[in-house]
């Protein structure tokens, strides 16, 4: 098996143990998580209808400023986004990826903006 190969592997059994989790613990909906080298994606899903309540990405902001930061931004908009529609609690899910970087950054913003985890 081939390196590349091993860690795609790697990365989908993360995702699935995380989500698992998730879904054992709780009803609530989930925010997930999507970071890709540039941007990060952030969206709120009811798995119980299969349906995204809530997005927003850094493709809509306009800050020149860290990833990091951008990622706190984005946080904050879908905290804000969701209270709007008046979502309150979530779980977060953070994917495939470890919380560290701009995926803390984006859970402390989406604390920040009002959301309980």
């Amino acid at each position: 098996m081939s390196i590349h190969r091993k860690i795609k592997n790697s990365k989908k059994r993360r995702a699935l143990h995380v989500r698992n989790r998730l879904r054992q613990d709780s009803t609530l909906p989930r925010i997930s998580i999507f970071r890709s080298l540039r941007y990060v994606y952030a969206q709120i899903i009811d798995d119980v209808q299969q349906h995204t309540l809530v997005s927003y990405s850094s493709l809509e902001v306009d800050a020149k400023v860290k990833k990091t930061e951008i990622a706190k931004i984005v946080g904050k908009e879908l905290a804000k986004r969701a209270l709007e529609k008046g979502i309150k609690q979530v779980c977060f899910d953070r994917g495939r990826f470890l919380y560290h970087g701009r995926v803390k950054a984006l859970a402390e913003g989406a604390r920040e903006g009002g959301l309980q985890f």
